[in-house]
C-alpha cells in the first residue's frame, strides 16, 4: 500500500525545524544554568553552619546544566552539519533519511508513520507531530538503519513489539 498522499516539507525545512527546536532548548538551559550559577555563588548562598549544603547544592546542579548546555551545543552543531541527500528505493537507510513506514495499529489498521533520521533530537516531533525525529542511537534508529523499500524491522519499545514495513524512503 502506498504511503497516504500527505505533502510534507522539503528535507532541508524539516532540518531547519529541528535546529530550531534544539536552538529553543540550548537558550533555555543557557539561561537556567546561569541563573543556578548566580544562586550557588551569591554571597547570600554562604553556609550558615557546617550542615548548610544549599550552595554545595547549587554548585552541582550548575555543573549539570552546564553539561547540559554543551550537550545542546553539541547537538546543535551536529544537525546544522548533516547532509541531506535524495534516496532511491534502491538505497539503504542512512543519516538524513525520511523514511515512511507501515504498521497495524492495535485495532489492525494499517497507518503510515515518519522518522527522520539525525545525529541530536531523537524524540523531536517536525510538521505538528507528523514526523518522529530518530537517532541511529536508539533502537528504533537501529532498526532502520539498512533497510530498504519493502524491508521488514521489528522494534521492541515501551513494552511493545513494533513491526514496521518500509514503503518509502526520501
Amino acid at each position: 500500500m502506498p504511503p497516504p498522499p500527505t505533502t510534507l516539507p522539503p528535507k532541508t525545512a524539516l532540518k531547519d525545524e529541528l535546529v530550531k527546536l534544539l536552538t529553543v532548548d540550548l537558550d533555555a538551559a543557557e539561561r537556567a544554568q546561569a541563573t543556578t550559577r548566580a544562586g550557588a555563588t551569591h554571597e547570600e548562598a554562604k553556609p550558615e553552619n557546617d550542615k548548610d549544603t544549599r550552595a554545595l547544592e547549587q554548585s552541582y546542579l550548575a555543573r549539570g546544566q552546564a553539561m547540559r548546555v554543551e550537550e545542546l551545543r553539541t547537538a546543535v552543531i551536529e544537525v546544522k552539519a548533516m547532509g541531506l541527500r535524495d534516496y532511491g528505493e534502491a538505497q539503504a537507510v542512512a543519516m538524513g533519511a525520511l523514511v515512511t513506514a507501515e504498521e497495524e495499529d492495535k485495532d489492525g489498521r494499517t497507518q503510515a508513520v515518519r522518522f527522520f533520521l539525525a545525529p541530536q533530537g531523537g524524540g523531536a516531533k517536525l510538521v505538528g507531530g507528523a514526523v518522529l525525529v530518530v537517532t541511529p542511537k536508539s533502537p528504533l534508529g537501529q532498526a532502520l538503519v539498512g533497510k530498504k523499500v519493502g524491508d521488514a524491522c521489528e522494534v521492541r519499545l515501551a513494552g511493545r513489539t513494533r513491526e514496521l514495513s518500509i514503503v518509502g524512503i526520501a
